[in-house]
């Protein structure tokens, strides 16, 4: 007789088994910091570990955390190690996997007010709280023209901020072919912007060559004279300059674009001005690093940044606010008759696929809402302080050993240097520091030297463990 099929939602066996994965996470955090910070396994190590096909009957939960354990585990680098100083954060905390764990139990759709009113009107509130927490305009607000969604990253943002740009410019002649002999929109970046940049540009069908990379001066940043004069040759050429992407915190150093002299050149000929401060917009919580942060943000058309990487929200939450929500609803609104509905035809709601590129989405409020109401603006700011510190400190041991050099002019909890003997002898320090299983740390390009890149901002990361970083590079040196 064959087997009796298995529920598929059954409460006490929910309630036993997760149980169990609590506890498996509990012992995990508990334990990560004894672990190598990035996996040791060869290319193909953990497939082979694996069975070739899917089995048939259900298997228990002990043998699926035993293979946890044997499999899984020993191929991750581990991103919660508190002495994970790579790239920039990606950081979590108990009330955000609560929230993510309500959003997967209660299985909300929630790609139209209708399909669930909760899962919109939170979002709503939620990022106006945010909104005033870091300090934005009020033309961000939702109870005026703009607002703010939750996407799942700050690549996102940055598409969705381009399809809203080139619906605005559509009033125009213009093309996004390049055989097109109207004329044609082009967008503009620092040299120093993130890849996401272009990318979304590609997707959006504006290719390479209406891209036009803006160099950077000495620190890093975005020379606005530089824009003004490729955005004035443009519009002289006949093109239509029609997004500006300005940068506040870049990857490689953490450089702030001047957005008050970007958004002028912006505004002189109608182009959309994204900023993009994918890290360093969670410093904005706190006063005294807002200042360069959210400056120009008054006149910016849509800024993002995300949450889960220094906000102790856990990926994937990005939050991106709009001045005019119109064109971005006139880009991307699809309205077939079964999605119509009495709520959407009053306009007096808000239906968020509206504001994205996918229809669905999931309830990612809920992890930001428990974020700030179980941890609260205050310890938020306390970190952020504490890891601006840390970084300060570390930047202050690097200075001072005459083996080392600053690179860039550290920014908040992000310290660029290298060795005085040059780049090969920097990345052969990188490899050993790394291999150690200690720390991790990553690399960069800081004009024509090789950086090494220490980011503080992991959720157990402690001023030991930064110091235990230095101790390492100086006796690897």
């Amino acid at each position: 007789m064959p087997s009796e099929p298995v529920p598929a939602f059954d409460p006490e066996r929910f309630r036993r088994e997760g149980r169990a994965i609590v506890d498996w996470i509990a012992d995990y955090w508990h334990a990560v910091a004894e672990k190598p910070v990035q996996s040791p396994v060869k290319p193909g190590w953990v497939r082979a570990q694996l069975p070739p096909q899917a089995p048939e009957q259900p298997e228990q939960l002990d043998a699926v955390l035993a293979d946890l354990d044997r499999v899984i585990v020993p191929g991750l680098t581990h991103w919660q190690h508190p002495g994970f100083f790579a790239y920039f954060p990606a950081s979590t905390s108990g009330p955000s996997i609560l929230g993510e764990l309500l959003s997967a139990g209660l299985g909300v759709q929630g790609m139209l007010w209708a399909t669930s009113p909760a899962c919109t009107e939170l979002e709503t509130h939620v990022l106006d709280w945010l909104r005033e927490l870091l300090g934005l305009p009020d033309r961000f607000a939702s109870t005026g023209t703009g607002g703010g969604v939750i996407l799942d990253s700050a690549s996102t943002g940055l598409l969705t901020a381009v399809v809203a740009a080139r619906q605005r410019a559509a009033g125009s002649d213009v093309r996004d072919d390049d055989t097109s002999h109207s004329r044609q929109l082009v967008a503009y970046a620092s040299a120093g912007a993130h890849s996401s940049v272009e990318k979304g540009l590609r997707i959006a069908g504006i290719s390479r060559q209406w891209l036009r990379k803006i160099a950077t001066n000495a620190h890093g940043q975005m020379d606005a004279d530089r824009l003004a004069s490729a955005m004035d040759a443009d519009a002289q050429a006949g093109r239509i300059p029609f997004f500006v992407a300005a940068t506040v915190g870049t990857t490689s150093s953490g450089a702030f674009d001047p957005v008050p002299l970007i958004a002028a050149a912006a505004r002189r000929h109608g182009a959309w001005l994204h900023v993009d401060a994918a890290w360093a917009g969670a410093a904005a919580l706190c006063p005294e690093f807002r200042g360069p942060i959210v400056a120009g943000a008054e006149a910016a058309d849509s800024w993002g940044f995300n949450p889960h990487k220094w906000m102790l929200v856990n990926f994937d939450c990005h939050t991106l606010w709009v001045a005019d929500r119109g064109p971005l609803v006139q880009a991307l609104s699809m309205k077939p008759d079964y999605l119509r509905n009495a709520a959407t035809e009053s306009g007096a709601v808000i239906d968020y696929s509206d504001w994205q590129v996918p229809l669905g989405r999931r309830f990612r409020s809920l992890k930001l809402w428990l974020t700030l109401r179980m941890i609260g603006a205050a310890a938020l700011r306390q970190r952020i302080r504490d890891h601006v510190l840390w970084a300060t400190e570390f930047a202050g041991w690097v200075r001072d050993d005459p083996r080392f050099e600053i690179l860039a002019e550290p920014s908040l909890s992000l310290v660029c240097f290298g060795l005085r003997s040059g780049d090969e002898a920097s990345a052969a320090l990188l490899d050993r520091v790394n291999g150690e299983g200690r720390v991790l740390l990553s690399s960069a390009r800081i004009g024509s030297r090789h950086a090494l890149r220490l980011a503080v901002g992991g959720t157990l990361t402690r001023r030991e463990d930064v110091e235990t970083a230095w101790k390492e590079l100086s006796r690897l040196a």
